[in-house]
């Protein structure tokens, strides 16, 4: 079937016609508009840029994260203004755009984030279930802020042996689909923040029929009593400095304890909560954590219905989160760079921005991957992005009764190259080099003097 150009009606504005139809179904433009009227972000005057439109931005900006704003707005409209009445129409540069995202705030995002990130595999997604529980992972990382007062005063930075953090850093909590790497929540604070909270706070996305893993270092016993108590089963590593006491132990080596809360006084009470401990070691030596003994408390009791070895595996998954940073950070972000924003508020609405666009790319991943019954984690995240920067252009330029078949091309597309399956490998956790010979940036180095006279008068000649 040959496609067709879109017409354009008369008498409209450019910045009504323009949307992503590729993300149509994922991030609808009504559901943009909705959240921004019931935060009370509309317009005045609408000009060049409306606030849906600039929400759209926000989120396709993180498909090209090697451009300026400006020319990030140019790709995302490109296939608009090709098919445009007016051929040399200028789409808002730079200026208005920064303008519209300070009007436009964080919340929005926050709020469209939290309505459109939900769990989308299917019981037919390899790797996404075990014991017909979805597998969910909870984990931190760092990300680093432009280097301004205001960002420093509200995220702060890391201190250590070696001085301050090069950069103002924001700490961030992710809960991860294993599956489908879908981040289908998140929460953003000072960079002095603990994971622990983070992670608390993440336990109000979580549910029955979810198998929740995370580190030791999230360990608390009030994390795992409220993930218990909302219906969600636990699978998470114990510090090795925790005394577990055994009060019955099973056939494959496990056995319940009673877990007790730090506070003495609610000890005393006798507050606990009955789990179970797996215990298990690593005999390849190639392998990280090789001799040393790992330890994993779970809120799957019955020792018959999920074998110890089982889920000692299943713990391993949780590693895909790591996965989803590296996605996130180095093929999305840009690892090396901090982030765009001056100011804090922008900050936030450029991180929650930027995990809607994760969430909608590995969206069509899984439908491309559904489509032929092919793993996720089959397709290469990088060609995938690629395929996806192409077809912006290619949707808005299509006639609106054709993208049932655009998709469908663009799903083979995605599909086209697939990864071998993973090979069974590591890497160690080291990096190239650590240090630096330029000396430490210090505050008498922000605004040094500036020359006085050109180059040339400053010359002299001997």
């Amino acid at each position: 079937m040959r496609y067709k150009l879109r017409e354009i009606e008369a008498e409209r504005k450019f910045s009504q016609e323009l949307k992503l139809d590729v993300l149509e179904h994922i991030v609808p433009l009504e559901m943009i508009k909705a959240v921004v009227a019931s935060e009370g972000r509309t317009e005045q005057r609408e000009r060049k840029l409306n606030m849906a439109v600039t929400v759209l931005f926000l989120i396709v900006m993180h498909f090209y994260s090697d451009l300026s704003m400006g020319e990030a707005m140019r790709k995302a409209s490109k296939g608009l203004r090709y098919i445009w009445p007016e051929p040399d129409y200028d789409v808002g540069g730079a200026s208005a755009l920064s303008y519209r995202r300070y009007q436009l705030g964080a919340q929005p995002l926050v709020t469209l984030f939290h309505r459109v990130c939900q769990p989308m595999a299917t019981e037919d997604t390899s790797g996404a279930f075990l014991f017909g529980l979805r597998l969910m992972a909870i984990d931190g990382t760092v990300e680093d802020a432009a280097d301004t007062p205001a960002n420093v005063a509200v995220f702060g930075r890391h201190h250590g042996d070696r001085g301050d953090s090069a950069f103002p850093q924001v700490q961030g909590v992710y809960l991860v689909e294993c599956g489908t790497h879908a981040v289908v929540d998140a929460g953003f604070w000072p960079c002095r923040t603990s994971e622990r909270i983070g992670g608390f706070r993440l336990l109000r996305s979580v549910g029955p029929g979810m198998l929740v893993m995370w580190d030791r270092g999230f360990h608390g016993f009030d994390m795992l009593a409220k993930a218990h108590a909302i219906g969600a089963e636990v699978l998470a590593r114990v510090p090795s400095h925790v005394i577990l006491k055994p009060v019955r132990t099973f056939p494959d080596g496990s056995f319940w304890v009673n877990l007790c809360p730090s506070d003495y006084q609610r000890r005393r009470n006798g507050t606990h909560l009955l789990v179970r401990v797996v215990q298990y070691t690593i005999k390849d030596p190639t392998l990280p954590g090789y001799g040393e003994t790992h330890r994993l408390v779970t809120t799957l009791l019955d020792a018959e219905r999920y074998p110890a070895l089982d889920l000692a595996c299943a713990y391993h998954e949780r590693w895909e989160i790591e996965l989803v940073i590296d996605e996130i950070d180095t093929h999305q972000r840009l690892a090396g760079r901090p982030l765009r924003s001056l100011k804090p508020v922008g900050v936030i609405q450029e991180l929650y921005a930027l995990l809607i666009s994760h969430y909608a790319l590995r969206h069509l991943m899984q439908q491309a991957a559904q489509s032929i019954g092919l793993d996720p984690d089959r397709i290469s995240f990088v060609h995938a992005l690629e395929v996806l920067c192409d077809a912006i252009a290619e949707f808005q330029m299509t006639a609106r009764h054709l993208p049932p078949n655009l998709f469908k091309r663009l799903w083979r597309d995605i599909t086209r190259h697939p990864l071998p399956k993973r090979r069974h490998r590591t890497n160690p956790r080291v990096v190239k080099r650590k240090m630096s010979k330029f000396r430490l940036k210090r505050p008498e180095h922000v605004r040094c003097p500036q020359p006085s006279m050109s180059f040339r008068e400053a010359v002299v000649v001997i």
